[in-house]
């Protein structure tokens, strides 16, 4: 059997590995925590909270004017957001894409801005399919024009590319911006 200094040595042994386990998970669930919060950007109107899920934002850019068929633009960076309803009634909301024109003066690529007709975009409402458009094709820049009921939230997923029969320069830019406007064109704002 084993002797009272080897029955020791184990008990220390398996006390110190645990301490060093607990502080790696402790230190891990910080850390993730920490890159989670700094990613969420919350916005808020009258009714919704809006939670975008990327460290951009509300912010939308093409900044490598590749042309990509639709399925390779499918599984292009996402824009990811959760709308959810702070009302005990239903509320209708827009999802409107719109010029970033800070993003483009700061950028000075206001004459080298890839054309709307050469942009194609997704959205993706909870498990519903994608609905793809043209961003020429977008009345009054209004991508999504929905409700959304009482108490209750939605993830929404956008995606941007250029279409594969574009013909556009590499160095050829897109900054546009995700807008959640209510009914009573309240528009969500960063908090």
């Amino acid at each position: 059997m084993y002797n009272s200094g080897m029955k020791k040595f184990l008990v220390k042994s398996i006390l110190q590995i645990s301490f060093v386990l607990l502080v790696a998970i402790v230190s891990t669930y910080y850390i993730y925590n920490k890159y989670t919060e700094s990613r969420e950007i919350d916005f808020s109107s009258d009714s919704l909270d809006i939670s975008y899920h990327e460290k951009d934002g509300d912010k939308i850019s093409i900044t490598k004017a590749t042309p990509v068929t639709d399925s390779v633009g499918l599984s292009s960076n996402s824009y990811v957001f959760t709308i959810k309803n702070n009302l005990t009634e239903n509320v209708n909301y827009k999802v409107k894409i719109i010029d970033d024109k800070e993003k483009i003066l700061e950028d000075k690529c206001d004459e080298n801005q890839i054309p709307k007709e050469d942009i194609k975009i997704s959205i993706k409402e909870g498990n519903k399919a994608n609905e793809i458009h043209y961003l020429s094709e977008l009345e009054d820049q209004v991508l999504l024009d929905t409700n959304i009921e009482a108490l209750d939230e939605v993830t929404i997923t956008i995606r941007v590319w250029v279409n594969i029969d574009s013909v556009v320069p590499n160095d050829a830019h897109y900054h546009s911006i995700i807008q959640i406007v209510e009914d009573d064109n309240s528009i969500a704002l960063n908090r």
